[in-house]
């Protein structure tokens, strides 16, 4: 059976490990939830234990609903008798998009409405609406003209875990809490002696969240009080006083072994005191020690390392202060230098402003703002021997003349187009065989960063020599560029069984925000050979961004969703993003969102992509379809570029609206368009030298593109 758990959105990915970790056989992120495969003791152990899901969703039933009449149909076509007794007391929690049913509180009751008639008319007797304990909660969706009738086995919001009744002016949910804490590596810092600080603590809600799920109390367990979540007839209630006893003997068992290794500071009594009460509510009081004391003041808790997690102020009500973040920064480095911090910024500036550097960077949604989670580990790392700079050799001055003649050349094109990623050299010298790619941070303190790629020497290059040339590329870039070594990525080659390979990548996990045109993009510049944006598609991007005005916009292959932003940034009506990769479409979901493109317009679609367009009826305006050369994933059918491409055009063409236009691209060398085939089906133009900017002019053939319409 499938379930849905609801949470913010940024915890889409984290909630779906949580749920397999309880039990599910499978579960995928979606917006703003995860979809589950399991068994009712799944649904209900997410319900007993998620510290992330603001709701657990069982589905009724799934139909079309193009009106209101399609939805009392629909609605009053379920058997209520199986669900709900007739004198019991029901709410309808109701969530619609479109533009036949615009109205939640309409569409809320007139489904409160079918499922009174229906009711009435089997037994003479109806419900009543009890919107605070109801017996039977019922959660509707209608998106894109279908409608799902679900039951709330968990009774109504997750996340009131029951013990917060004090709060300050600005309250964090209790399942951000928990992610922040899970993004930090809490359980494990906790498993291994470490201690939690949160130095701006407010009313203490990330220290007892910290403390209980150290303590493996189930969050269900408070929020409950030996309560049933639900009155649903379907409900399997010896099932669920079985998990719940359970429960309960782990949280026993935790807070016997839970040590005092939680503190928190903060300078207004206020909220201090609410701190202290809702500590006492939870039970962990006796094991938090909460001080009265300023940023400034902040001083080393005791154990040798340990987690900071903070919670700033960002936010209209409290207004950010950049001065406030800076001294955060400072007091962090100061009072906890081996520590790791997990900072809920309210913003990449803000961030920036508490001048630590971060490891990772997540999209955060605390409510409707936008935020941004950085983890920084650790706080302040030990200080480095400087090293004494010797002068540079014969071919590594070669390198570094050529580097700052690209660099001249370059300038009035990077500065008139406002170029903030580009090529800088790519294996102008042949013996020197690299491509180095610089990517200006956008914001904040504009950190440049460089990105250095190996290519793979001939066969008859010794590999000595292949490692001495590559040594003196790498010191005229740094003589060159003068960034510090923890902005400088370099992908090389190891030797390996089956011939040359890429290796020695790190696994940092951050992401550089860099300005293309009018969207911003999230690289990452570490830990994977592609960084996630191809930098010989930016004109293809900026011409998507000009031409998508009022447009529906499908990116195929889409990658990290680079295209989508900018089809959205230039005002197209919907963006479609097709990926296989479950980490790409969470990467371009950050990257929509970082450019406001949040809502349900915006889809993100995990699927192979030749069987998707098989299966879908939508039509589009424009699509950007960039196929790798070849895929053999074990989750879609192989695919060739070469082989299959005219299969793949008509496919598209298939969904391309009459006045439409596809824009195909690829980067196989040797690539060879059909143009016998395809003219079947299709007008067709190649456009490539118009789509390689100056920056790869040394490189014309790095990709091939083609415009492509209706016939």
């Amino acid at each position: 059976m499938r379930f849905f758990a609801a949470c913010a959105k940024g915890l889409e990915y984290l909630l779906a490990d949580e749920l397999v970790a309880l039990g599910a056989q499978r579960a995928t992120a979606a917006l703003a939830g995860a979809n589950a495969e399991g068994d009712a003791a799944a649904a209900y152990r997410a319900v007993m234990h998620s510290r992330l899901a603001s709701r657990v969703l069982w589905p009724l039933a799934e139909f079309d609903c193009a009106n209101e009449n399609d939805l009392y149909q629909g609605v009053h076509a379920i058997d209520w008798s199986l669900h709900l007794d007739p004198e019991g007391t029901l709410a309808v929690d109701a969530h619609v998009s479109g533009p036949a049913l615009t109205h939640e509180r309409y569409a809320a009751q007139r489904t409160k409405d079918a499922i009174v008639d229906r009711l009435r008319a089997a037994h003479g007797s109806r419900p009543s609406v009890d919107t605070e304990a109801p017996d039977l909660r019922i959660s509707l969706v209608v998106r894109k003209g279908r409608a799902i009738v679900s039951v709330d086995i968990g009774g109504g919001p997750l996340h009131r875990r029951g013990w917060r009744q004090s709060q300050g002016d600005a309250p964090l949910k209790e399942n951000l809490a928990a992610a922040m804490l899970l993004r930090g590596g809490w359980p494990r810092l906790h498993a291994e002696g470490g201690a939690l600080l949160d130095p701006m603590c407010g009313s203490g809600t990330l220290l007892i969240e910290g403390a209980l799920m150290a303590a493996d109390v189930a969050p269900g367990l408070h929020r409950l009080q030996g309560a049933l979540p639900t009155r649903w007839r379907q409900f399997d209630e010896d099932l669920w006083q079985r998990i719940e006893a359970e429960a309960r003997e782990r949280a026993q068992a935790g807070r016997a072994a839970l040590q005092p290794v939680f503190h928190g500071a903060d300078l207004d009594p206020q909220a201090l005191h609410s701190a202290i009460a809702n500590a006492e509510r939870a039970g962990v009081s006796e094991l938090i020690r909460f001080d009265r004391a300023a940023i400034a003041s902040l001083k080393p808790p005791g154990p040798a390392r340990g987690l900071v997690v903070c919670n700033p102020p960002y936010d209209a009500r409290l207004a950010a202060d950049a001065a406030l973040y800076r001294d955060l920064g400072d007091a962090l480095k100061r009072a906890v230098p081996g520590w790791r911090a997990v900072l809920l910024c309210g913003s990449d500036e803000l961030a920036q402003a508490t001048g630590l550097r971060a490891s990772k960077r997540y999209a955060f949604f605390n409510g409707a703002l936008e935020c941004t989670l950085v983890v920084c580990d650790p706080v302040q790392p030990p200080p480095r021997e400087p090293r004494e700079a010797k002068p540079l050799s014969e071919g590594a001055q070669m390198v570094a003349n050529r580097l700052r003649k690209n660099l001249k050349r370059l300038r009035s094109w990077r500065e008139r187009e406002g170029v903030q990623a580009w090529r800088a050299y790519d294996a102008d010298l042949p013996e020197y065989s690299a491509a180095v790619d610089l990517y200006q941070e956008d914001g904040g303190d504009a950190r440049l960063f460089v990105h250095v790629q190996e290519y793979e020497a001939p066969a008859t290059i010794p590999e000595a020599d292949s490692r001495r040339r590559f040594g003196e590329l790498l010191d005229a870039v740094r003589e060159v560029f003068a960034v510090p070594p923890a902005q400088v990525s370099i992908k090389t080659r190891a030797r390996g069984k089956g011939g040359s390979k890429y290796g020695q990548m790190d696994r940092r996990g951050e992401l550089v925000t860099v300005r293309e045109g009018a969207a911003r993009l999230r690289v990452n510049l570490f830990d994977y050979l592609d960084t996630g944006l191809f930098l010989d598609h930016r004109p293809l991007r900026l011409r998507i961004g000009r031409e998508s005005r009022g447009k529906r916009v499908l990116n195929l292959f889409a990658y990290t969703g680079a295209a989508s932003v900018h089809a959205a940034v230039g005002g197209a009506t919907s963006t479609t993003s097709v990926d296989l990769s479950a980490t790409y479409l969470e990467w371009a979901g950050q990257n929509l969102a970082l450019n406001g493109a949040t809502g349900p317009q915006h889809q993100l679609v995990q699927a192979d992509v030749m069987a998707w367009l098989q299966a879908d009826r939508g039509r589009y305006d424009l699509i950007f379809c960039d196929p790798p050369t070849f895929s053999n994933s074990a989750r879609a059918q192989d695919f060739d570029a070469q082989a299959d491409h005219v299969r793949l055009l008509r496919a598209c063409l298939s969904r391309l609206a009459p006045d439409g236009l596809l824009l195909f691209s690829n980067n196989f060398r040797r690539f060879k368009l059909d143009e016998a085939a395809v003219s079947e089906f299709a007008r067709f133009r190649e456009i490539s030298p118009s789509t390689i900017a100056p920056d790869f002019e040394r490189n014309p053939r790095i990709h091939r593109c083609w415009e492509l319409r209706p016939l």
